[in-house]
Order: structure tokens, then C-alpha cells, then sequence
């Protein structure tokens, strides 16, 4: 509709007046977008006085104006519109008429200000809600108009009606009454702006005051405040793995549970711990000592313990499920060594903080355990104790530990601890080992030891059954030695391979005695072969004797011993040379044959490795390479330390005669042969140290190479039995060791038959 409409109490319309007639006030309050309402006097709106003062219309207009006004328009709800023949009224009729529509809008009624072009026509409406309210009046767009008073029938003037006014004098316009004012949105704007002002105002000064002009001890205070509703959880970094040569899994970790208490909403520290300790396995007083409350290091209300690590899932569940207050469970992880034994006395184990304790566990315990994690935020009151949204919240990611990848053959490990368990314990060894050597590489492909034991459960065991006997445990060497012994003597030219050795029934050094297991008559000559197959003391000195104490002793230093091989082993036992200088008389008999002198498993069988690399010494070592734990690269180990011992052609006669030993009748190593192929090798029988003292028993090794003509590997065996040899109780055991490397690894047999040495009886 062209004009706004406003509704009277009494239900008729009529276009609300000029918005220009309105007070400056209520201007300023008027919503533009809806005009305001309006009281009608009578149902009618306010004459419009600026119109009337600027335009006047004529008097034809208003004289059919007054014809077509209708008769009902009084507070009745009469709607009929009774159209009277306009007959000529003489002066007094009008005069009256007009006073008596005078004295109407004194009375506070309203004339239209407009009226339609139609007005002077019936019209009907079909809505009966809007009979009462009259004709509608149509707006004339373009011009305004004045609505002139209509002619009425004379009516009798009703007690205290206001006097008629003089004829001919125009009726002064009803002024409309005031239309309700609004709300002021200024005001309330600025008012808003106050308060939001006043608000920031108060808050910018506590600011101040917290930073600038409170006390230290006030800062203290909410430092403390602060730190109890904080709540600290250590994101334990995943474990690497320990793997095999071929990626196959020796150790590694799997996901577990962590029970942890919060003092500070345990209710009942003792009725909680015996709910839990036949869960845990953790002694009640510790569980109690754990829930009470105490303060950490740097201030403030400890809020997390550990109870309890490596749980089983079901476990922690259940513990989970009894909701008893301020106990929980998170995420853990597990060690867990799928071979149970398998290359246990290498792995080593872990403990309950996933900390390495024993064997490549704790000597690469950094790389393999990465860096935790840590989570930090704040907790409301209450029973809930729940993360507050929003609150302080602090999580530093935890890194993974790397994994270890070995040189070690799962397979290959499995049968040698089985070999050596199985003749170990026929001839009642108090310990034992084994260990395979790649000749070229100096890679271990397997060490075992014996008695072994299960690494998922270590305190099962005592420490020493836990330790590696192959780098660990010291002995003398024997007759291993020999073969460093004859290999110095045979590279500095004081011997040769056609070298005959007179011996006798036995020497006396610096007042000890040194005899041969099996004697010859004085002034028997053996060859080279012969000393070392039958195994002479009595040969051996002789030609340390033609060696010299310097050199002897350089050699033993290039053939490894003195020092720790650097395999990858912690606590490597690093063994004892005697230096020139601290010889006895009884050492020139003592320390050519193997005695006077400590050494591991794992020194003798490096310097064998010498040997059959055609005299180059390489490093043994345990450790293939390193994977990241973050993006997976595979990081090669350090190339192994290598250095020349003997010449290749010194090493290959060495080799040679050392057949002797295995091959030759009588010889003390006959049960190291393995069928279908050359092997070369030494027995010893010494003595094993144990706090500084010797034992009673023998310890009796075997260390050979096979196939003699060009090994491949190195196996070292040896045993602490209460009685026996090398030959007797390291060499079967070799045997079947060997064959099982050279069948795992598909070696040819020896194509070549082994040498005839020329025996003199």
C-alpha cells in the first residue's frame, strides 16, 4: 500500500499522519521502517495544518465534499451510509449545521483529512469484523487534499455540548494526541559502550596489579595455585626392536597397560591397595606408600604414580571396571622376546621403566628407548577430575626409539644353542659357549651360551647364568695358543713348515714343571704338523724359545688378545697379556702353550679368523645396522677395524698343518671332522678364572674352520667340565655346528683332499 495504516481501538483505518507534524523528539525516537502509531480522536486523524495553511481548495470541492459525507460517523457502530438529495438549505440551515459540526470537533473528534474520489458511493464490505469501521478512504497520489465537512441532518444538541460556533468562521484543527514514545536505541548504545569500557577498564587494572604490585609471595602463591590443578603424564616413547640379519624379531615391544594413581583423589590408600595388589603383584605397603600423598620436587601436590607397567589388557580392565576413585590405566607397552631364550644372554631384558638392564638392552639402551613424551593440563575439582575445555593444555609428542638390527641368524642361532645344550649336559658343564664367525665380514651369525636362560622372565635366574660366556668369561687358552704361537714363529722366518722340533719327556722353567700329553723320548724330532696335532707342549716352548718374549708378545697383541674386540657386548672382558718386562723364568714355559695368558672365547676364535682370512685380522662385531624409529632409515654400522697379521701364504701353511689335528690318527681333534669337508682347528684344555682364582675344573675348547682350503666360518666351543679335554667335550659339538652353518648356508664341500704329512714315530 502506498501509506502506512494505522488501527484505532475501534477497528478503522486510516493513513497516519505526516511525519513531518511530528516533535523533534519524537522524530529522533520514530523507527524509520515502521511509522509510528497513532490515537485517532473519534476514528479520525489530525488535519493536516501545514496542507490547510499552503492550499485551499476550492469551494466547489467542498461543497461536494459535504454532500458525500456520511451520516453515521458517530461513536455508533451503525455502518449504513444514507446518501440524502442535497435540496437547497437556506442560510440558517447551514449556519446551524456548521455550528454543530463546530462544536463536534471541539468535542475532540477528528474530520478525515483525505477522502477518495469514490466517497460518494456505497460500499459494502464482505468482512464482518470490519463493518463498524466505515468506509476505507483511498489515497490520492500527486496532491494533497482536504476533506470538507459533509451535510448532516439537524440534530437536537445533546446536554453539555459545546456552544455552536459563529457562521462563517473556520474550525481551528484537532491537534493529535501525542503517539507513545519508543525505546531510545542511542541510549541504550551508549550505555552499552559504558559498561563494556568500565568492565575492561577493571580487568586492564588487575593486570597491573597482579604483574607490577603484588609481593613475590602473592606470585608464589598463584604459581602453586596453578600448579595443583595441573596434572603431568609421561608419554612413554616406543621401544625399538631388536632384529635379526633378515629382519626377523628377537625383541620388541607390544602394547600393555599402565596402572597409576592420583594421591590427591585417592580416598582409601589402604582399602584401595588391597583391591589391587593380587591384580598387580606389587606388596600392599608399597602400593600404599605410592598412593599417599606427597609433594613433588619442584612444588606442588604430586598428581600421577605408577602402580604397576606392562600389564596385560584383560588385567587392566578389570581394574579399570572396579572404579575405585583416583585409580586409572593408560596405554603401556610391553617387552617381549618371542624366542624366550633365544639369543637371550645377547638381548639381555628390560625394566619395569623400559630401561635396558642387561646385554644389547642396556648397552644400546639410548637408541633403542627414543625420548618420552610428556602431557600436561589442567583438571577441575571434584570427584571427575577432568580435563578442563580450554583450559592449559601442554603435549609434547614422544619420539620412537630406533631399532637394532643384528648380524645375528635366528636359524642359525637355534641350532647352535641346541648342539650345546644337548652336549653340555652330558658332560655336566657349569657353563659354556659357542660362538660363529663369517670369516670375511667378521660377522657373528651366532653366539649361545650355556646354561641359557627364558629373557621374558630374567629374575627367574641368577646374574650368572645370565651373563655371555663367550665375551664375558676368562680363561686360559691352552693349546689354542699354539697356533699364534707357531703363525709368529713361521712369519718371522725362525721356523718353516719343514721345521722338525726336537722334544723330550719335559722341560723345568723358573722351577716349573712342563710335560706333553703324550710324551716322546728326549731327542724326538717332530715336524711342525706333529706339534700341533699331538698337541706339544714341549715342541711349542721350544719354538717360542727361538721366537723371542718381544715378539711373542706382539703377535698375541695382532691376533687380538690384551683387549676387548668392541663386538657390541657390554661388559666385554678385555683379558691379560704378560708384557716383556713381567716374565718369570716359569713364563717362557707358560705363556707359548697357551697359559699366563686370559682371554675370552671370542678373542681366541677372532684370531682364528685371522687365519683363515688369509692372515687379516677383521673386527668381530654384533651390530649389522640401525633403523630410525621416525622415518625408517637404515643406517649401516661402522665398518669393521681390520688389520695384517700373517702373510696369505703364512696363513695358508698354517692352515694346512692345522688338518693335521683333525685328520692325523691319534691326533686330539679326530672328532671335529665333519663329513665332506677339509677342516682345520685346535684343541686347548686350560683352566677358567673365576674372581681372580682358577677352578678345579677344565676348560676345554675347540676352535676350527671349515672348508679348510678357503673357510668360510669360524666356530669357537668351550666348555668348564669337571674333567676332559678340548678334543673331548668342545669337538663333537663343534662337529655338528659346523655342518649345520655350511648346510644353512649352502657351502660346497671341499673339493680337494686334504694333505699327507709325513709321520716319524
Amino acid at each position: 500500500m502506498g501509506d502506512a495504516r494505522a488501527y484505532t481501538p475501534r477497528g478503522r483505518t486510516v493513513r497516519e499522519g505526516d511525519q513531518r507534524t511530528r516533535s523533534p523528539r519524537s522524530g529522533r525516537t520514530t523507527d524509520p521502517f515502521r511509522p509510528a502509531l497513532q490515537v485517532l480522536d473519534g476514528g479520525r486523524p489530525a488535519r493536516d495544518r501545514r496542507r490547510d495553511a499552503d492550499e485551499e481548495p476550492p469551494p466547489q470541492r467542498r461543497a461536494k465534499d459535504r454532500d458525500e459525507e456520511p451520516k453515521g460517523r458517530g461513536r455508533g457502530t451503525d455502518t449504513r451510509d444514507t446518501r440524502r438529495e442535497a435540496p437547497e438549505r437556506d442560510r440558517q440551515a447551514r449556519t446551524g449545521r456548521a455550528g454543530s459540526e463546530r462544536g463536534r470537533i471541539q468535542a475532540g473528534r477528528a474530520e478525515p483529512t483525505r477522502a477518495t474520489a469514490g466517497a460518494g458511493r456505497n460500499r459494502a464490505t464482505a468482512n464482518p469484523r470490519r463493518a463498524g469501521s466505515g468506509r476505507t478512504e483511498s489515497v490520492r497520489s500527486g496532491r494533497d487534499r482536504r476533506v470538507a465537512a459533509s451535510p448532516e441532518p439537524r440534530r437536537t444538541a445533546r446536554p453539555g455540548a459545546a456552544p455552536p460556533r459563529p457562521a462563517g468562521r473556520r474550525p481551528a484543527p484537532a491537534v493529535p494526541a501525542e503517539p507513545p514514545k519508543l525505546a531510545n536505541s542511542t541510549r541504550r548504545l551508549r550505555l552499552g559502550t559504558v559498561l563494556a569500557l568500565t568492565l575492561f577498564m577493571i580487568i586492564g587494572v588487575r593486570l597491573v596489579v597482579l604483574q607490577v604490585s603484588d609481593s613475590p609471595a602473592s606470585a608464589q602463591s598463584l604459581l602453586k595455585q596453578r600448579q595443583s590443578r595441573l596434572t603431568e603424564i609421561v608419554l612413554p616413547a616406543p621401544r625399538g626392536s631388536i632384529l635379526d640379519r633378515s629382519g626377523a624379531v628377537l625383541a620388541h615391544s607390544v602394547e600393555a597397560r599402565h596402572v597409576y594413581a592420583d594421591p590427591e583423589l585417592v580416598k582409601d590408600p589402604t582399602g584401595t591397595a588391597a583391591k589391587l595388589f593380587p591384580l598387580l603383584g606389587v606388596p600392599q605397603s608399597t602400593l600404599v606408600q605410592l598412593m599417599a600423598k606427597k609433594k613433588r620436587p619442584g612444588g606442588g601436590a604430586s598428581r600421577f604414580e605408577y602402580l604397576a607397567r606392562g600389564l596385560d589388557v584383560a588385567e587392566a580392565d578389570r581394574i579399570r571396571k572396579m572404579n575405585l576413585p583416583g585409580i586409572g590405566t593408560g596405554r603401556d607397552e610391553r617387552r617381549d622376546v618371542p624366542g624366550a631364550d633365544l639369543a637371550a644372554n645377547l638381548i639381555g631384558f628390560t625394566g619395569e621403566d623400559h630401561t635396558g638392564l642387561e646385554g644389547l638392552e642396556a648397552r644400546y639402551d639410548e637408541l633403542l628407548r627414543g625420548t618420552d613424551g610428556e602431557k600436561v593440563y589442567e583438571i577441575g575439582r571434584g570427584d571427575l577430575a577432568k580435563e578442563i575445555p580450554g583450559g592449559y593444555h601442554r603435549e609434547t609428542k614422544a619420539a620412537p626409539g630406533s631399532s637394532l638390527q643384528l648380524t645375528i641368524d635366528s636359524d642359525l642361532q637355534f641350532e647352535v644353542q641346541r648342539y650345546l645344550g644337548e652336549y653340555m649336559e652330558k658332560v655336566h658343564a657349569t657353563v659354556a659357549g659357542a660362538v660363529v664367525l663369517d670369516v670375511q665380514t667378521g660377522e657373528v651369525l651366532a653366539q649361545a651360551s650355556y646354561p641359557p636362560y627364558n629373557a621374558q622372565k630374567p629374575r627367574d635366574f641368577e646374574p650368572r647364568q645370565r651373563e655371555d660366556a663367550v665375551s664375558s668369561v676368562i680363561s686360559d687358552p691352552g693349546s689354542t695358543h699354539k697356533a699364534f704361537t707357531i703363525g709368529a714363529a713361521l712369519q718371522e722366518g725362525v721356523i718353516t713348515k719343514d721345521t722338525e722340533i726336537v722334544v723330550g719327556r719335559g722341560l723345568r722353567l723358573g722351577g716349573a714343571s712342563f710335560t706333553d700329553g703324550h710324551p716322546f723320548p728326549n731327542g724326538t724330532k717332530l715336524t711342525i704338523p706333529q706339534v700341533l696335532a699331538y698337541s706339544s707342549n714341549v715342541g711349542t716352548i721350544r719354538i717360542g724359545q727361538k721366537l723371542g718374549k718381544e715378539k711373542l708378545y706382539e703377535y698375541q697383541q695382532k691376533f687380538g688378545l690384551g683387549r676387548p674386540t668392541n663386538e657390541g657386548m657390554p661388559g666385554e672382558a678385555p683379558g691379560r697379556l704378560l708384557s716383556p718386562d713381567e716374565w718369570s723364568g716359569s713364563a717362557w714355559g707358560s705363556v707359548p702353550i697357551g697359559h699366563s695368558v686370559d682371554a675370552t672365547l671370542l678373542q681366541m676364535a677372532a684370531g682364528y679368523a685371522a687365519i683363515a682370512n688369509d692372515g687379516t685380522y677383521v673386527q668381530p662385531h654384533l651390530i649389522k645396522a640401525t633403523i630410525s624409529g621416525r622415518d625408517g632409515t637404515v643406517t649401516p654400522a661402522a665398518p669393521p677395524e681390520t688389520h695384517e697379521v700373517l702373510s696369505p701364504q703364512v696363513a695358508r701353511d698354517l692352515r694346512e698343518m692345522m688338518e693335521a689335528v683333525v685328520d692325523a690318527k691319534g691326533a686330539t681333534g679326530t672328532k671335529a671332522k665333519v663329513d665332506g669337508y677339509r677342516v682345520s682347528g685346535k684343541t686347548g684344555t686350560g683352566k677358567m678364572l673365576v674372581d681372580g682364582q682358577y677352578t678345579s675344573h677344565n676348560a676345554g675348547s675347540f676352535i676350527g674352520m671349515a672348508p679348510a682350503e678357503k673357510p668360510r666360518f669360524v666356530i669357537g666351543v668351550f666348555a668348564d667340565v669337571p674333567n676332559g679335554t678340548g678334543g673331548d667335550v668342545a669337538a663333537p659339538a663343534f662337529s655338528k655346528m659346523m655342518a649345520s652353518a655350511l648346510l644353512h648356508y649352502r657351502v660346497p664341500p671341499s673339493g680337494t683332499k686334504p694333505p699327507t704329512f709325513a709321520w716319524k714315530d
